[in-house]
């Protein structure tokens, strides 16, 4: 069993930074792809971002292109989500995914999910 928990959510302005970490613990993530998805209320659950196994493949949602930046290090059992030019439809809760298939679907319905965090951007 792998266990995630999020952290780095919070109350920003529109235009703000934000980054977002993940802590993986429990049974080997060798060979996963991780990511970064999101559920706002009434909107349909989108995966955000996803990296590889070897952090050298990224993959994001285009509505974040160019403003979101995904990272893993897999010595410290880590992933994070630099987030940067926040806006008001940013706003949603940030779940930490794992899954052995590398995309945006698979993140999206990933084998593994954190409990999430808030992240709520005003404008």
């Amino acid at each position: 069993q792998v266990t995630l928990v999020e952290s780095g959510g919070g109350l920003v302005q529109a235009g703000d930074s934000l980054t977002l970490s993940c802590a993986a613990s429990g049974e080997s993530l060798d060979g996963y792809a991780m990511g970064w998805l999101r559920q706002a209320p009434g909107r349909e659950r989108e995966a955000v971002a996803a990296v590889n196994w070897s952090g050298r493949g990224t993959l994001y949602l285009d509505s974040v292109k160019g403003r979101f930046t995904i990272s893993r290090d897999n010595a410290q059992n880590t992933l994070s989500l630099q987030m940067n030019s926040l806006r008001p439809e940013d706003t949603a809760i940030y779940y930490c995914a794992a899954d052995l298939s590398y995309s945006l679907p698979h993140i999206q319905r990933p084998h593994y999910r954190g409990q999430g965090t808030q992240v709520t951007v005003s404008s």
